[in-house]
């Protein structure tokens, strides 16, 4: 990049050249001395920088404070530090940005960890604890995806139907929008739509 630079006459922006991020799930005081690391200010506590010229951090994931920005890193830690990763992840609304994030990621990490076949007890253990909320999200889509079917059925046979409509459609379980897939057939008029969802409601 720098010969790059240095033919084209291009100025090259440090910000622009690579660096290696190294993930440890833990890193003792004597190893990180041994790399001769320091912190930066401004940086994490947990994020340890080799000499400016290597261009290399390490990140000891155990040292990591217990935020929301952290959670991914902390889901790759081990014992305790994992589980209690895991616990915040569990704990977040279904639809939160984070967990949706976090929840790809997983899913990626979940597959690669299955193909192969030689698996530390560690990994296994997060596979199983994590499968849980793949479950869980997995059955979220599937509700959603009937939710929109079902409001796309209401609007093609009645129009555009109001927002407080769809709210209470939205509200409903995945057995009341199954009962509502095959009611919806019997209904002529927007108000038998919402007499159904009264008598759900009721």
């Amino acid at each position: 990049m720098r010969r790059d630079a240095k033919a084209n006459k291009t100025k090259l922006q440090d910000s622009n050249i690579p660096k290696l991020w190294i993930l440890t799930p833990t890193a003792s005081p004597v190893i990180l001395s041994s790399f001769n690391v320091n912190q930066k200010l401004g940086w994490l506590p947990g994020i340890y920088f080799l000499g400016d010229a290597l261009r290399t951090a390490i990140v000891a994931i155990h040292q990591l404070p217990q935020t929301p920005e952290t959670l991914w890193l902390r889901i790759l830690g081990r014992g305790s530090v994992q589980s209690q990763a895991i616990l915040e992840l569990s704990a977040l609304p279904l639809n939160h940005p984070y967990k949706q994030a976090t929840l790809e990621l997983v899913y990626n990490l979940r597959e690669n960890l299955r193909i192969n076949q030689n698996l530390e007890s560690d990994d296994r253990e997060l596979i199983m604890r994590l499968e849980p909320l793949y479950q869980q999200d997995r059955e979220r889509a599937k509700e959603e995806g009937q939710q929109d079917l079902i409001i796309r059925q209401l609007n093609r046979r009645f129009g555009e139907i109001n927002s407080a409509l769809i709210g209470r459609i939205r509200g409903l379980s995945i057995e009341q929008l199954s009962l509502l897939g095959e009611a919806l057939l019997d209904f002529s008029v927007v108000t038998d739509l919402e007499a159904w969802l009264n008598q759900q409601a009721g």
